[in-house]
C-alpha cells in the first residue's frame, strides 16, 4: 500500500487569529470540530487540514500526516532508523489514530490511520 500525505496541521496560540490570517490570504473557510478548527481549502485538489491551539508550547509549528496501515509498526521502524516518538499513538473515537515522530534532524511527521 502507498503511504499518501493525507492531512496538515498548523499550530498556533489562537485558532481564531490564525483563521483570520489564512482565511483571507488563501480563501479558506473553517469549522469548529472539538478542540480543532478544521480548514476547508475549497478545492478537490490537495489535502485539507486544521488549526490547533495546544494550550502549551509549541505554539508555532506545521506538520503533515502520512496515512499508514499500522502506526505501531511505523513507530518501531522509525526508531530503528534513528527517529523518536514525539507523541505516542492517540485514538480519536470514530475518526482514527495518530502519532507524531521526530526524524533524525528533529523534523516532526504525523502518522494517521483512519478508523
Amino acid at each position: 500500500m502507498s503511504k499518501p500525505v493525507v492531512h496538515f496541521e498548523i499550530g498556533c496560540a489562537d485558532t481564531a487569529k490564525a483563521a483570520s490570517f489564512y482565511g483571507p490570504l488563501f480563501g479558506w473557510s473553517t469549522a469548529q470540530m472539538g478542540p480543532a478548527l478544521m480548514i476547508q481549502t475549497g478545492s478537490a485538489q490537495g489535502i485539507q487540514g486544521h488549526f490547533t491551539a495546544l494550550g502549551h508550547a509549541p505554539h508555532n509549528y506545521t506538520i503533515f500526516y502520512v496515512q499508514v496501515e499500522d502506526i505501531g509498526e511505523h513507530i518501531a521502524k522509525a526508531e530503528t532508523l534513528g527517529g523518536k516518538v514525539v507523541v505516542p499513538k492517540v485514538d480519536i473515537p470514530g475518526a482514527g489514530s495518530f502519532a507524531w515522530l521526530g526524524d533524525p534532524d528533529g523534523n516532526i511527521v504525523g502518522l494517521w490511520t483512519p478508523a
